[in-house]
């Protein structure tokens, strides 16, 4: 019988987390902190690794985790296989509510040194204005324009803002 640890839990199966293994889970928490709306929301250490999870601070009720993973050395439970970074076109989306705030993010990741594309308006309708930044583990992570994702969803499932 397998004993319940937490007493509050989804009522249906819901979307609740992406997972990345990272080489240092404080340089990766202090990228997106930096670079994103995300904050920490738990930190954990133990004998195989550390490991945090970052989320927005104003979604509480559907909260989406970034969950980090640093495996210590000899630890790591998928050894020996690789652990290879997102991209170039597998990413981690970010719609931002102007161009302003794309061109913004972009220019601090050029100065950075992480800017991998654009800022550039897309030329399909689906992808708006966008610019693509590496975090530490060199994972593609996407900001984007008036892409529609989130008009997209609301439309189709009425949801107002």
């Amino acid at each position: 019988m397998t004993q319940v640890v937490h007493s509050v839990g989804p009522k249906r199966a819901m979307w609740t987390h992406i997972a990345l293994a990272v080489k240092d889970v404080d340089a990766t928490v202090a990228w997106y902190e930096k670079f994103t709306h995300m904050r920490t929301l738990r930190r954990r250490e133990d004998d195989d690794g550390k490991n945090a999870w970052l989320a927005d601070p104003d979604e509480k009720e559907r909260a989406f985790v970034l969950v980090i993973g640093q495996f210590f050395e000899g630890k790591d439970p998928f050894a020996p296989q690789p652990h290879p970074p997102l991209g170039p076109f597998a990413h981690i989306g970010i719609e931002l509510p102007t161009r302003e705030a794309v061109d913004a993010v972009a220019a601090l990741g050029k100065e950075d040194g992480c800017l991998a594309l654009g800022p550039m308006q897309f030329p399909k309708e689906d992808v708006g204005y966008i610019c693509f930044l590496k975090d530490p583990d060199g994972n593609t992570i996407e900001f984007s324009y008036d892409q529609g994702v989130f008009e997209t969803a609301r439309d189709k499932w009425q949801v107002s803002v």
